[in-house]
C-alpha cells in the first residue's frame, strides 16, 4: 500500500507538469521554490525519507536525453557533467536501452557460483581494448564489481595480499596530496581530505601521504621492506583536474620497480576515452605502465559497473576466497560494459573526442584570457577540463547561476570548475554552453571589486 502510494504521488507530480522534451531555456530562471511542485516533491516524497549525506538544490531531474536533462518544472539544461563523468555516450543512449531491455529478458543475474556469456567477454575485451590502445602492456586479469569504490577496494586489497606473499610487513600504501579514491574505509584512508577522513577516523593503517610531481617526496616514503602499492590518478579530477606530469610518472614507475612495490592507476573519471584515448596512460610509454588498473563511472553508462585490471604477476598472488562479489560480473551490466568499450576504444569515436576538446579549450581559453585578474588557467586533457579561478571568486556562485541559466557544471578542488561532458556532445551544444559559462562569468566576477 506504501509503495502505491509513493508511486502514485511521484505520478502526480509529473502528468500535473506535462513534460516535454522540447522546451528551452529562454531566460534565467531560480531554482525552484518551496511551494513549487518541485519543492512540494523534496519536502513531502524525498528528504523525510533519505539520509543526510548530500546538500542539493531544488531541482528534481525527470529525464534525459544525449547531453540535455530535464526537471519537473520543464525546464532544459545543458549538462557539462554527465553524472560526474559517468555518461560518456550521453542520457538515455538508445543502443544502451535496447541491451538493457533485451538482456532483462534473458538473464540479469546468476551470481559468481558460475560462468555467464557477458562477463568473460567484457573481461576479454578489456584486457585486449587495454593493449591494444598502447595502455597496461602487461594487462592479463580482471576482477568485475559494481563501482569505482569498490574497485579500489579490490586494489588495495590485491596489493596487500601481494605485498605480505613477500613479507607480512610490507603493506603500506603510498597516496597523493589531492587525491579522490572513493569513500569506503579502504578508498577514504588513501583519499587525504580531512573533510572526508576526520569524521569517520581511525582509518586503516599504513597510509603515507606524498606530493604528486615531486618524485623526492616519494622517495622519502617508499620501502622494499614496508610499502606493497602506490596509488596515484593520472589526472586528478576531484582534486583540481590536474594532468600528472609524464616524467614524474615514468620515475615513479622506476621506484616502484626498484622497490618491489605496486603502481595503482585510478583511471575511475579520466579512463574509458575521456582524456582522447582509451586510458590517460596511454598516453605514457610503458615504463609507466601501471600493475594495477580502477575503472568504473563511464564504463555501464549510468548502469552500476567496476572493474579492476591486473598484471599476471599480481594474479600469482591471489587464490580462491581472497576476494568476492555478489553483484560483480552480472550479465546486465557485463553486457553493457562490452557496447561501452566497442564504442569508446573506436579510434573515430576518440578522435571526435580530441576535436570536441578543442572546442572546449578555445571556448574556455577565450574566458580565462578576458578575466586574468580573476581566472589562473584552463587545465585537463580531452573531456576532463577544468577553469581555475583565483581565491576572490566562489565558484559554488558560478555553479549556481550557470544552473539558472540552463547549464549544469560542477566543481573541484583548488577552486575549479569542471567540466566533463558527453565524449559524443554536439558541436552546437558545447557552443551553447560555454556561451551560457561566458556571459555568468562575466555576471559574477564584474560584481567583484578588484
Amino acid at each position: 500500500m506504501l509503495r502505491k502510494v509513493i508511486q502514485s504521488s511521484s505520478t502526480q507530480f509529473l502528468s500535473k507538469r506535462g513534460l516535454k522534451t522540447s522546451s528551452i531555456r529562454l531566460a534565467s530562471t531560480p531554482d525552484p521554490a518551496e511551494n513549487s511542485a518541485t519543492g512540494q516533491y523534496i519536502t513531502t516524497i524525498t528528504n523525510p525519507y533519505t539520509v543526510t549525506t548530500y546538500a542539493r538544490p531544488n531541482i528534481v531531474f525527470t529525464h534525459g536525453k544525449g547531453a540535455h536533462l530535464y526537471d519537473l518544472e520543464n525546464n532544459e539544461y545543458i549538462d557539462f557533467s554527465a553524472g560526474i563523468a559517468v555518461t560518456g555516450l550521453g542520457h538515455a543512449n538508445s543502443e544502451i536501452a535496447d541491451i538493457i531491455a533485451k538482456q532483462a529478458k534473458t538473464l540479469v543475474h546468476c551470481s559468481n557460483l558460475f560462468h555467464n556469456l557477458h562477463a568473460g567477454e567484457l573481461a576479454n575485451k578489456l584486457v585486449t581494448a587495454t593493449k591494444a590502445s598502447g595502455g597496461m602492456h602487461d594487462a592479463q586479469r580482471v576482477f568485475l564489481c559494481n563501482s569505482g569504490t569498490e574497485a579500489n577496494e579490490a586494489a588495495l586489497k590485491f596489493a596487500r595480499k601481494y605485498g605480505k606473499s613477500i613479507d607480512d610487513n610490507k603493506i603500506e600504501i603510498i597516496t597523493f596530496e589531492n587525491a579522490f579514491h572513493g569513500r569506503s574505509m579502504g578508498a577514504l584512508s588513501v583519499t587525504p581530505n580531512p573533510k572526508y577522513q576526520q569524521p569517520f577516523a581511525p582509518l586503516i593503517p599504513g597510509v603515507q601521504v606524498a606530493k604528486a610531481g615531486d618524485i623526492s617526496s616519494v622517495e622519502k616514503l617508499i620501502s622494499k621492506d614496508k610499502t606493497c602499492a602506490v596509488i596515484i590518478e593520472p589526472i586528478q579530477g576531484e582534486g583540481g583536474v590536474q594532468t600528472i606530469d609524464t616524467e614524474f610518472l615514468i620515475e615513479l614507475k622506476k621506484l616502484c620497480v626498484k622497490n618491489d612495490v605496486l603502481l595503482i592507476y585510478d583511471e575511475i573519471q579520466c579512463g574509458l576515452g575521456r582524456s582522447g584515448k582509451l586510458w590517460a596512460h596511454s598516453y605514457l610509454p610503458k615504463e609507466a605502465h601501471p600493475d594495477i588498473l580502477t575503472m568504473a563511472k563511464a564504463l555501464g553508462n549510468g548502469f552500476p559497473i567496476g572493474a579492476t585490471m591486473i598484471s599476471e604477476e599480481v594474479e600469482k598472488s591471489l587464490k580462491v576466497g581472497d576476494h568476492g562479489t555478489t553483484y560483480g560480473g552480472n550479465p546486465l551490466g557485463s553486457r553493457i560494459g562490452s557496447y561501452v568499450i566497442d564504442q569508446v576504444s573506436d579510434s573515430g569515436f576518440l578522435k571526435e573526442v580530441d576535436n570536441k576538446s578543442e572546442k572546449f579549450v578555445k571556448g574556455l581559453t577565450k574566458i580565462a584570457n578576458k578575466y586574468p585578474e580573476f581566472i589562473t588557467e584552463v587545465r585537463g586533457k580531452g573531456l576532463l577540463l577544468g577553469l581555475q579561478f583565483k581565491p576572490n571568486v566562489d565558484i559554488g556562485i558560478i555553479s549556481s547561476k550557470c544552473r539558472e541559466n540552463g547549464l549544469i557544471v560542477i566543481t573541484a578542488g583548488l577552486n575549479v570548475v569542471r567540466l566533463v561532458p558527453a565524449l559524443n556532445i554536439d558541436n552546437d551544444v558545447i557552443e551553447n554552453g560555454l556561451e551560457i559559462l561566458s556571459k555568468v562569468v562575466d555576471e559574477v566576477v564584474g560584481e567583484i571589486p578588484l
